[in-house]
């Protein structure tokens, strides 16, 4: 009798364990189904724009990539049998100026850096995240050096330079 009891108490407690594993596992799951992609927009930009037109020429270069992502996405999950829901998650990935002259396949950038950031991370928050976790959280953004600035009288008379900003974003498959 005394060796029944820890022995029946024992099993029990195993098949209380199994029990709850088995209901938290990934048979029926509920993990919703998502679609990352990386968008890329390319935009021209002045060879010595100041740092207002350079950050106004990013942003709109950021829109475009947001495009560019939302296409790409759209694209993936019809081939994955479903559509691109809402983004989820939108990480700023920065950017980038190249310019070319008559002369060279590379020349220097002579204007000012716009803010080109580096986002961790930065989530979208619907209607109903938001209610059930107080906010959307804060993103953190770390930023490269800012390069420093040629002297103009190097400048070439015919530069063109691009301007590309990247962006990395989640969209829910619906």
């Amino acid at each position: 009798m005394l060796i029944a009891v820890p022995v029946l108490a024992a099993a029990a407690i195993a098949a209380g364990m199994l029990g709850v594993a088995s209901g938290e596992g990934p048979v029926g799951s509920t993990a919703s189904r998502a679609v990352s992609v990386e968008g890329v927009g390319t935009i021209a930009i002045g060879s010595d724009d100041t740092a207002a037109q350079a950050t106004a020429v990013y942003r709109e270069a950021m829109a475009k990539a947001l495009a560019d992502a939302q296409a790409k996405a759209a694209f993936l999950a019809e081939k994955a049998g479903g559509s691109a829901g809402a983004a989820v998650s939108v990480v700023e990935d920065g950017g980038y100026i190249e310019c070319t002259s008559a002369g060279s396949e590379y020349a220097g950038y002579e204007g000012e850096q716009p803010d080109f950031g580096y986002g961790r991370s930065t989530v979208v928050a619907t209607p109903e995240v938001a209610a059930s976790k107080g906010a959307a959280p804060r993103p953190t953004v770390s930023h490269r050096p800012r390069v420093k600035r040629r002297h103009k009288a190097r400048k070439a008379a015919a530069t063109r330079c691009n301007l590309t900003a990247n962006l990395s974003v989640v969209y829910g498959l619906a």
